[in-house]
């Protein structure tokens, strides 16, 4: 190779380690934000309370379920009493499982949309950070990043505010 070839190599390389040094780079844990953000704990205590009723309904049904199973286990029954009392826990069963398809899939429903606005809230925190201290890639999935590019601790002070 010629000088000159070796040369150009020499002031490429030097120029991509340059600009390899001023690349700013960033990692979020976004489970660790919707573990440890105050805004997921203020949702989640909203959702207990708008869905406490309905769990309690649930719960005085599983009671009611138990006594039977507790009267049908029981001998001395007379005939038509167990029969009235096994179709109440079949009605009951049928019902509780109707009732709880309908809460999970209600609770998730809304848990999802509770959760939409604390991810949105947090890309704008991300993207804050972002323009504020010149990151040029801030990341929110990786199997392994390092610690010191971890900036999941100034993204929940940021959602602080």
């Amino acid at each position: 190779m010629n000088p000159l070839k070796w040369c150009i190599v020499g002031v490429a390389l030097l120029a991509a380690q340059t600009q390899a040094a001023d690349f700013k780079f960033g990692f979020i844990n976004t489970e660790r934000v919707y573990r440890e953000a105050a805004l997921t704990i203020a949702i989640q205590n909203k959702l207990d309370k708008e869905f406490s009723g309905r769990r309690g309904d649930l719960k005085k049904m599983e009671t009611r379920a138990r006594d039977l199973e507790s009267k049908l286990a029981k001998n001395g029954l007379s005939s038509d009493e167990r029969k009235r009392s096994e179709r109440e826990l079949a009605a009951l069963d049928r019902d509780y499982r109707a009732k709880t398809r309908e809460f999970s899939e209600d609770f998730t429903q809304r848990r999802n949309e509770e959760f939409a606005s604390i991810q949105e809230r947090a890309n704008r925190a991300i993207k804050q950070i972002a323009e504020r201290e010149h990151y040029d890639l801030i990341l929110q999935e990786a199997v392994y990043v390092d610690p010191k590019f971890d900036l999941t601790a100034k993204v929940l002070k940021e959602l602080e505010k």
